[in-house]
């Protein structure tokens, strides 16, 4: 069986509410742009991939140069190769066009649910077998103007059974301490709380905010520096208790190498689109294991396929992973999906997919109508 063909299908998804975070442009976001790719065989079987032209620091992809770069320059590479073929694909990718991961998400995460087509086993399997049953997430809440939107927004998710909560903070550090205080006194110990800076303080304001809001027990604070600030970050882990993580700062195995030695974090949160995907992402598990770091499984604001993905990768994953929130943009985010069967969340978890694959179906009349490009 050889690869004949890549189809880009660009789509841009509608938020229920506008997405707010402390990103230094388009803070506040009525909608995300991803892109659904198509590998398609001689035999007639294609495999379908995610990722997403998401802009904030550290990654600034749009969706006409993420379809040039798989179009112009990935495609004429893998025509011909066997979707088996998978290391040296993604190596040639990579050597065509350096650290070009959201790019190289969508290709190595199509070819895994080729694989798991032709072969008629869920991608879990191809990972190595599933290690749980199914997976405890979390969710996250983004920032609003009104404290008491973002609380009803967190009662709700309440409610669904999500006992972690993840409240994004980092544009105005004294109203992050007023809905810290508001969400401890409303839930109690009945929930986890974290945070999300999203890389938008400077160091000054990041340690007094870290301080005040050790009062009310988070149980991880999210890249409150700039990505490059390792030393701040390190500064910052050795002042509080509060367990910090990183997310903007990682892109690559290098990039994790230096959080680690500079213990600028002791967790690192991953996503398959700025991370490259199920065959990079995996990489990265391996190294922040060894790294004693914890294992945070996340994503971009992102469709039933790509949240599939991770899915698998937690599902085959042996070691400990933190409760993550990586399916967070189908729960309560975006305002639709784009497949005949969404991912199943019930009670703060999620089942794993049991179909071949990564186990997801396209719907062909939503991507009719929230495609981009026609």
């Amino acid at each position: 069986m050889k690869i004949t063909k890549i189809e880009t299908i660009p789509l841009r998804l509608p938020f229920l509410d506008p997405f707010t975070i402390a990103s230094p442009s388009d803070r506040s976001r009525d909608y995300v742009d991803t892109l659904i790719i198509k590998i398609h065989t001689d035999e007639g079987l294609f495999g379908i991939g995610e990722t997403q032209a998401w802009r904030r620091q550290g990654s600034g992809e749009h969706l006409p140069n993420l379809v040039k770069i798989i179009k112009d320059i990935f495609e004429p590479l893998i025509l011909g190769k066997s979707p088996f073929q998978i290391n040296q694909i993604m190596g040639m990718c990579e050597a065509a066009v350096y650290h070009s991961l959201y790019a190289q998400a969508a290709i190595g995460d199509a070819l895994y649910d080729l694989q798991g087509k032709i072969l008629g086993m869920p991608v879990y399997q191809l990972l190595g077998g599933k290690c749980r049953d199914h997976i405890d997430v979390g969710i996250c809440v983004p920032i609003f103007k009104d404290s008491k939107i973002m609380l009803d927004k967190a009662d709700a998710f309440f409610d669904k059974g999500y006992k972690h909560i993840r409240i994004k903070i980092g544009i105005d550090p004294e109203e992050d301490v007023r809905n810290a205080e508001i969400f401890r006194k409303h839930f109690g110990d009945k929930v986890t709380l974290r945070a999300d800076a999203n890389a938008g303080l400077h160091y000054t304001e990041a340690l007094r905010l870290l301080k005040k809001l050790e009062d009310y027990d988070f149980d991880m604070i999210e890249q409150l520096l700039p990505l490059w600030d390792l030393e701040g970050m390190a500064d910052l882990a050795r002042h509080v208790c509060t367990p910090l993580s990183v997310d903007e700062s990682v892109s690559t195995p290098e990039s994790l190498l230096d959080v680690i030695k500079s213990r600028a974090a002791s967790i690192v949160q991953t996503k398959t689109g700025k991370n490259g995907g199920i065959f990079y992402t995996r990489k990265l598990w391996d190294l922040a294991t060894t790294g004693c770091m914890s294992i945070f499984p996340g994503n971009h604001p992102t469709t039933s396929v790509g949240c599939a993905a991770v899915t698998h990768l937690a599902a085959s994953w042996p070691g400990h992973i933190m409760v993550g929130d990586y399916q967070n943009a189908i729960d309560g985010v975006l305002a639709t999906d784009i497949v005949k069967e969404p991912l199943h969340i019930h009670d703060g978890m999620i089942d794993i997919p049991e179909g071949d694959g990564l186990g997801m179906e396209l719907d062909e009349d939503k991507l009719k109508l929230y495609r981009v490009d026609e």
